[in-house]
């Protein structure tokens, strides 16, 4: 099989350290505690199990590599992404802070979930802004935990994406623009109605501490990729872009958990949603000054989130953008598998860790640049699955 090169941006974060101690800062937003939380949580829904952390020996092999594994996210909770993590643990946090209010002792997950706490959580509405699967998780959090919903989506989601939001009871509300204009007027309609914004970012305004929720979710993630990494620890980490939540949450925890052994993160995003490119580059949070409409849908996001930015700033190691055709090319690849390799299936987004490596495995100078090699080890996180249907079966049949 013959792999496509793609032309890639390549950026060192100078403000990168390893030497850099995890310090209060840090743990205030997260931290090895918020992690046993969440754990603790997640752990006890229905259908939870660690997602496969998938090796791909013959794409390690014609890429020059030690070893190349997939964290296959396309296999969390049916929901088929990452995001299943954050936005629905999110939701049963804010909905036991609101019975603690009323009166009613720490609530368990379980008890929710039997539906012990309704009559005082039936009334509670919460809200989120997404491109897809942010949503879609706190659509399924407030359908499983007892609540009212709403999902503000922007012009560019697909109707496959609405639809699948829509299954868990939440109500539409379609804005005009982009999914920053959906951030912003989903945080203006929550706090003027009383409502609970569940945000994956606080860009738009509102509360940092659901963000910081969402991100520790995702935690569960990275400690369960860990784990299934027994033999050491892997030297390289390439992670989807977006918001940063993500990859704050993975740079954080490997922080924090590995000290100076951490690996190095890559961040990539498309070459038309590059906030945090920007951002780096800059030194300080940078938004996109143009419309960010990539066909990595659920990366398209303009600014980078202040929440996750004092993480990124110093534990991103570097960042890659990419050309969307580079996006189809790689869900080929994953799917046909490679030289023995299982096929996999990734979405839009899902595939762009992929993209990314093989992108900069093809240029020598980015390759060398990274410290890639016969010696490395590389996890590439695969964030969601085939979460609009519609477009993964075009891509598969060669026609986008």
């Amino acid at each position: 099989m013959h792999l496509q090169k793609f032309p890639a941006r390549l950026l060192h974060n100078r403000s990168a350290t390893v030497t850099r101690p995890y310090g209060p800062e840090e743990r205030a937003l997260l931290s090895r505690a918020g992690y046993d939380a969440a754990q603790a949580e997640i752990g006890s829904w229905p259908d939870y199990r660690p997602t496969p952390l998938v090796a791909l020996p013959g794409l390690a092999r014609r890429l020059g590599l030690a070893r190349l594994d997939y964290k296959d996210e396309g296999q969390r909770f049916g929901l088929e992404s990452f995001k299943a993590l954050g936005g629905a643990y999110a939701v049963l946090r804010v909905l036991q802070d609101h019975l603690a209010s009323h009166g009613v002792a720490r609530a368990s997950a379980t008890e929710l979930l039997a539906g012990r706490h309704r009559e005082r959580t039936h009334d509670v509405t919460v809200v989120a802004a997404t491109d897809g699967n942010h949503g879609r998780s706190v659509a399924w959090g407030a359908s499983m935990f007892g609540c009212q919903c709403k999902i503000y989506l922007h012009a560019n989601v697909s109707l496959d994406r609405e639809q699948a939001i829509s299954r868990y009871g939440a109500r539409i509300v379609r804005v005009a623009g982009g999914y920053d204009d959906s951030v912003r007027e989903c945080a203006a309609d929550a706090q003027r109605n009383g409502w609970i914004l569940v945000a994956d970012t606080n860009a738009g305004g509102g509360s940092a501490e659901v963000p910081k929720l969402v991100m520790q979710g995702y935690t569960v993630m990275v400690q369960e990729m860990l784990d299934q990494h027994t033999t050491s620890p892997p030297t390289h980490v390439f992670v989807q872009g977006g918001v940063g939540g993500l990859a704050a949450a993975i740079a954080g925890h490997l922080w924090e958990t590995l000290g100076d052994l951490r690996p190095r993160i890559v961040v990539i995003e498309p070459d038309r949603a590059d906030c945090i490119y920007r951002s780096i580059e800059a030194g300080q949070p940078t938004a996109v000054p143009h419309e960010v409409d990539t066909f990595m849908a659920c990366l398209a996001a303009g600014e980078v989130s202040p929440l996750a930015w004092p993480i990124l700033h110093y534990a991103v190691d570097d960042v890659v953008t990419l050309p969307d055709a580079a996006a189809p090319a790689a869900m080929r690849l994953l799917a046909a598998g490679f030289d023995g390799d299982p096929p996999l299936v990734s979405g839009e987004s899902g595939c762009a860790a992929i993209a990314g490596l093989v992108a900069v495995m093809l240029e020598p100078d980015h390759r060398k640049a990274l410290g890639l090699g016969p010696e490395s080890r590389v996890v590439a996180i695969g964030s969601e699955g085939a979460t609009d249907p519609a477009t993964y079966a075009k891509v598969m049949a060669g026609t986008t």
